[in-house]
């Protein structure tokens, strides 16, 4: 089970965007996250008349890595630690380890 989500609210603690929090829009891989307003870049795109894309200069996010991003809290207001826990009905729900309370749920 993955701790980080599609959805899920996230804390920058690591590089240029430090600090910054955002919501992941999506998993590029096993290990990177697109979070949403965080590490944009300027890219350069080559026009293409087959496609309908306009060339020029386009800024937008690049992915993290997951080790650079911790879940957001929002009854501490900090980063957090995630866990995994098994309810009565062996439903698996992951858990903020700093005060106990079930995300998502």
């Amino acid at each position: 089970m993955e701790k980080i989500r599609k959805g899920d609210d996230v804390l920058v603690i690591a590089g240029k965007d430090k600090g910054r929090r955002g919501t992941v829009l999506r998993r590029t891989d096993a290990e990177h996250v697109l979070v949403e307003g965080v590490n944009r870049v300027k890219k350069h795109v080559k026009p293409n008349p087959v496609k309908g894309v306009a060339g020029g200069i386009v800024e937008m996010e690049m992915p993290l890595h997951i080790s650079n991003v911790a879940i957001y809290n929002p009854a501490s207001r900090k980063a957090d630690r995630i866990g995994f826990r098994t309810l009565e009905d062996n439903t698996k729900v992951r858990f903020f380890k700093s005060n106990g309370e079930v995300l998502g749920a």
